[in-house]
């Protein structure tokens, strides 16, 4: 018998056989696109669908492209201004939709028929830390009815093959500031460069003097040239060249508010609904903890006060009288600020508005003049009241400059929420019990304590990890902050954070000035009646007995 007809357990299947096979079988994945791309699509099509998806308990969850995605103590309802803006950027050469599921109390089941209605062809959505397979989840889902998914923020951008390897229904992650990105990619994808409107193409060659088409010589997409961009290249993960900020972000088009559930959008101590408008981005402080700089780095950019008051406009014509003064440190440039509040005043807009700051970059002259042009709050990052604990953390602001800038506010008109943090590297029960009496001696309206949390890409990340300070069998799930936390330090393990933090806050509340405050929010609103009944039963339960203080 002739070896070609011999079949033996070692060649049956791999000569003759192998002839008729093709070179390359077609993935499971890649025939149900190919079906699903041939089926006849309903008017209610979207080519992009932009994401805030439902949360892990039902809870109001922060997801915004510079925060950390952590369970909002004070149930705030975050607006997706990020969304809106990338939407501006893709609108009208493709037709989107954003879906908040979380301002929508949506559940799974209703995000999933939205889904089928819509048969997005890219799913974006933000990923977070403490959502991660949560956030995982609605990929899943997008990516099994056919749609490219794509992901961006804070979590996915110091760790984009980290986040590639574990989770195949994540197509593509965008490292770093997004808006170009998600543009770029889509363009390319589509084979809709040359169709480029005039003001995407300028923005393009005003913002990155070395862009190019990443397209090969027959015509095909070169992954490999987009930048801030990570993708699979079959097994591999490829992780592209950083794209450059957008420098002058005035070029950017208004966000459209309009696609957002405006009147969902929710804070404490307001009543009716509200929403951000950012005006900078990035802050030039060296705060070790703080997750901003993962994305933007160091650099601090501004939006003229001019065009802040244009989209300002906007929203008070879509019934919007509240807003929140969105930015990584809003008195970051005292110019810009000065002008803003002069023009909201000689404009007439008659807004009230909210905003953040640092203790040292705020004057008194200043402050008047925000509350003349409605400025009601400020919330500021105090976080420790040892000195010792803020120069290790790199925080350039001492206790002495807090308790000026905060009774500076509250001789203006404004009210001062303070945020503080427990559990910075050197803080030991002395440092914490220091923290809490500063927070009583200053002229607080709302204050409210986190435990450090060590977000990827942040040098207090890399302390933890370097110290051996992370809780054996930690999750990305369990960096939220306030729940729960992944720091073991050997004087501090995490029931005494978790302790010290709930009885910072009774400690601080259980006062007649902050008693008074949060019946004030229990009659304001129905939502922020919500509010505060969550920031109490959150902080005013023991977790157990050995949790007490002995």
């Amino acid at each position: 018998m002739s070896s070609e007809k011999s079949l033996t357990k070692e060649n049956l299947g791999t000569r003759r056989i192998a002839k008729l096979r093709p070179a390359k079988f077609p993935s499971a994945d890649e025939i149900v696109r190919q079906v699903l791309l041939e089926l006849p699509r309903p008017e209610e099509a979207v080519d992009i669908m932009l994401v805030n998806p439902p949360t892990p308990d039902g809870g109001y969850y922060i997801r915004t492209q510079h925060r950390v995605g952590r369970r909002t103590r004070e149930n705030m309802v975050w607006p997706q201004v990020s969304l809106a803006q990338m939407a501006a950027l893709l609108h009208p050469t493709y037709k989107v939709k954003i879906v908040d599921a979380n301002a929508e109390r949506m559940g799974w089941e209703e995000f999933t028929q939205l889904l089928d209605k819509y048969q997005p062809r890219y799913y974006l959505t933000q990923v977070t830390a403490p959502t991660l397979e949560n956030d995982m989840y609605g990929c899943f889902l997008a990516h099994s009815r056919g749609a490219k998914t794509i992901a961006f923020g804070t979590h996915v951008t110091p760790i984009p093959r980290e986040t590639l390897r574990p989770y195949p229904s994540l197509d593509f992650v965008l490292v770093g500031e997004a808006d170009l990105s998600i543009r770029d990619l889509v363009d390319h994808l589509e084979g809709k460069i040359d169709q480029r409107p005039a003001d995407i193409q300028k923005l393009f060659a005003d913002h990155d003097p070395l862009y190019k088409p990443a397209i090969k010589e027959d015509g095909s997409v070169d992954l490999g040239g987009i930048r801030g961009l990570a993708w699979r290249n079959g097994e591999e993960i490829v992780v592209n060249l950083p794209r450059m900020f957008i420098k002058d972000l005035n070029d950017l088009p208004i966000p459209m508010h309009e696609l957002l559930p405006l009147q969902k959008y929710r804070m404490p101590l307001i009543k009716g609904p509200f929403t951000f408008i950012v005006t900078s981005r990035g802050c030039p402080a060296g705060c070790t903890y703080c997750i901003k700089h993962v994305s933007y780095q160091y650099t601090a950019r501004m939006r003229s006060p001019k065009l802040i008051m244009e989209e300002l406009w906007q929203l008070k014509k879509h019934g919007i009288n509240n807003i929140h003064m969105y930015a990584d440190l809003f008195t970051v440039n005292r110019d810009q600020v000065v002008e803003l509040c002069q023009l909201m005043i000689a404009e007439k807009i008659n807004i009230r508005w909210t905003c953040n700051s640092r203790v040292d970059y705020v004057d008194e002259e200043m402050l008047n003049l925000m509350a003349q042009a409605g400025c009601w709050l400020i919330s500021w990052g105090i976080e420790s009241g040892n000195e010792q604990i803020l120069k290790h953390a790199h925080k350039g602001a001492y206790p002495d400059k807090a308790e000026r800038a905060l009774r500076w506010a509250k001789s203006a008109g404004i009210k001062n929420w303070g945020y503080f943090i427990i559990g910075l590297p050197g803080e030991t029960e002395e440092t914490i019990r220091q923290t809490i009496d500063f927070s009583k001696k200053l002229p607080l309206d709302i204050a409210l304590f986190h435990v450090a949390a060590p977000y990827p890409g942040t040098p207090f990340f890399f302390e933890v990890v370097e110290n051996g300070w992370f809780r054996p069998g930690t999750r990305w799930e369990q960096v939220d902050m306030d729940r729960e936390t992944v720091l073991d330090y050997p004087n501090l393990p995490a029931e005494r954070l978790l302790y010290w933090q709930k009885r910072a806050f009774r400690e601080w509340a259980f006062r007649p000035g902050p008693i008074l405050t949060y019946l004030k929010m229990l009659v304001s609103d129905v939502s922020t009646f919500r509010s505060a009944l969550s920031v109490g039963l959150q902080h005013l339960s023991w977790q157990s007995k050995r949790e007490k203080q002995p």
